[in-house]
C-alpha cells in the first residue's frame, strides 16, 4: 500500500494542456516509426511526407477536389443520383428510428445496456465499426517501411522527425498544417525564392526551412530550446537528398523573441557567429513563419523581433506568415472566439499602420488558390499574409 497526503490528494493528477496537431489524423492508418524517447521522455516519431512534384500527381490530388467540387455541385442542382441519395438516408434515418424504438420499454424509457455487448454479438448485429488509429512501430522495425520507401524516390520524400502530442509549451516539436500551407506556397513560387537568404521564427522541426532550403541558397531555421533544435538538426541531416538537389543551405540556430540581441557565447549549443549575425543582416530578404500564432505575449514578442531585425537588414524584405484561425468556447465570452486570431490581426494592423521614418510596412493577403504540393487537408481556416519591409532610407 502507498500512503497519500493530503496534500498530494489536492494536488491535480492530470493536464489538459496536451494539444495534438491534425496533420496526422487526416492519415489515421498512416504508419508512424517510434525511433526514440527525447530528452523529457516524450516519444519521437518518424514520418515521411510526399511531395507531388510530378504532373501525375497533381493530376490525382485535382482529380480528387474535382470529384468533391462535383459532388457538391450535384446536391445542390438536385439530380437524380442524389434524389436517390436522399432516398437512401431517408430510409435509412427510418430503419436508424425503427432500432431506436426497439431499445425503448413499454413506458417508452431508453434501457441502456449496462454491460459492453462482446464484438462477436455486435459483429453479427453490424454494429461494429471499423477501429481507426495509427500504427506505431518500434525502432528495430525499418523493414516495415520498406514498401513505402520503394514507392517513393529520394526527391519526392519528406523525413520529419516529431512528436505526436504535447504540452502546449513543446507544440514546436509537432507537425503542424500551416507549415504545409507555407510550404506548398514555397514550392509554388520556387522563382521568387531562389537564390535567396531566408530566416525562419519559429521553425519548430523545420519541415519549411527545409523545403525552402531546395530553392534558397541559405536558410536560417530557429527556435527555442535545445531538445528542439536537435530533433530540427536531426531532420536537416535526414533530408539532405533534398538539399543537394537545389544545392542549399540549412542552419540550426538558437533565437530567443523575448531577447534583445542574438546569442553568441560559444558554449551554447546552436549560438550564432559574428560573421553568421553579418550575413544575415547583409544578405536577408526573406522572413518567414508558420503556426505559431497561439498566445498574445509570443505573438508581441515576435512582431518585436520583426521590427528589430528588420530595421538591422541591409535591404528590404518580404515576410511570409501563414497561420490557423483557431475556434475556442470560451466561458469569459460564452461563446466561440477566436482571441488569438483577433490579438494577431491587432498586431498585424498596428505594424501596417506605425510610422517610421526608417521602414514603411504593407501588408496584404495571399490567396490560397495555389497548388498543394503536400497532403494534408487544406481548411478554409488557414491564411497566408504578406508583408513587405520597405528600406525608407
Amino acid at each position: 500500500m502507498v500512503d497519500v497526503t493530503e496534500e498530494e490528494m489536492d494536488k491535480p493528477t492530470f493536464k489538459s494542456d496536451t494539444v495534438l496537431s491534425d496533420v496526422h489524423l487526416y492519415c489515421p492508418n498512416k504508419r508512424h516509426l517510434m525511433v526514440r524517447l527525447n530528452a523529457v521522455g516524450q516519444p519521437v516519431f518518424l514520418s515521411y511526407f510526399k511531395l507531388l512534384w510530378n504532373t501525375e500527381d497533381l493530376a490525382s490530388e485535382k482529380h480528387v477536389r474535382e470529384a468533391i467540387t462535383e459532388r457538391e455541385h450535384q446536391y445542390a442542382c438536385g439530380d437524380e443520383q442524389c434524389d436517390e441519395d436522399r432516398n437512401n438516408q431517408k430510409k435509412e434515418r427510418e430503419l436508424n428510428s425503427e432500432g431506436l424504438q426497439a431499445l425503448l420499454d413499454d413506458d417508452g424509457d431508453l434501457e441502456v445496456v449496462r454491460r459492453p455487448r462482446s464484438a462477436s454479438d455486435l459483429e453479427a448485429e453490424g454494429l461494429l465499426r471499423d477501429r481507426v488509429y495509427p500504427v506505431i512501430l518500434m525502432k528495430g522495425k525499418e523493414d516495415a517501411f520498406e514498401d513505402e520507401e520503394q514507392e517513393c524516390t529520394c526527391s519526392d520524400v519528406v523525413k520529419i522527425e516529431h512528436t505526436m502530442a504535447t504540452p502546449l509549451e513543446d507544440v514546436g516539436k509537432q507537425v503542424w498544417r500551416a507549415a504545409f500551407l507555407l510550404a506548398d506556397y514555397i514550392l509554388f513560387k520556387r522563382d521568387t525564392f531562389r537564390c535567396c537568404l531566408v530566416l525562419e521564427l519559429g521553425g519548430g522541426t523545420g519541415i519549411t526551412s527545409i523545403i525552402m532550403g531546395t530553392v534558397a541558397k541559405r536558410v536560417y531555421c530557429t527556435d527555442v530550446g535545445e531538445d528542439l533544435l536537435a530533433m530540427c538538426e536531426q531532420n536537416v541531416a535526414l533530408n539532405k537528398h533534398l538539399l543537394k538537389l537545389g544545392r542549399g543551405e540549412v542552419k540550426v540556430k538558437e533565437l530567443d523573441w523575448l531577447k534583445d540581441e542574438f546569442c553568441t557565447d560559444p558554449e551554447v549549443p546552436y549560438s550564432w557567429s559574428e560573421e553568421e549575425i553579418a550575413d544575415l543582416h547583409d544578405h536577408c530578404t526573406v522572413i518567414m513563419a508558420a503556426d505559431v500564432f497561439y498566445d498574445d505575449d509570443l505573438t508581441d514578442a515576435l512582431f518585436r523581433t520583426l521590427y528589430r531585425i528588420t530595421h538591422n537588414l541591409r535591404k528590404s524584405c518580404t515576410i511570409y506568415l501563414a497561420l490557423e484561425k483557431r475556434l475556442n468556447f470560451t466561458l469569459r465570452h460564452m461563446d466561440v472566439t477566436c482571441e488569438a486570431y483577433s490579438h494577431f490581426r491587432n498586431t498585424l494592423n498596428d505594424l501596417e499602420n506605425l510610422q517610421d521614418r526608417k521602414m514603411k510596412y504593407t501588408v496584404e493577403p495571399i490567396k490560397l488558390d495555389f497548388c498543394q504540393f503536400l497532403i494534408y487537408e487544406r481548411i478554409e481556416q488557414l491564411e497566408l499574409w504578406k508583408i513587405i519591409a520597405e528600406q525608407l532610407t
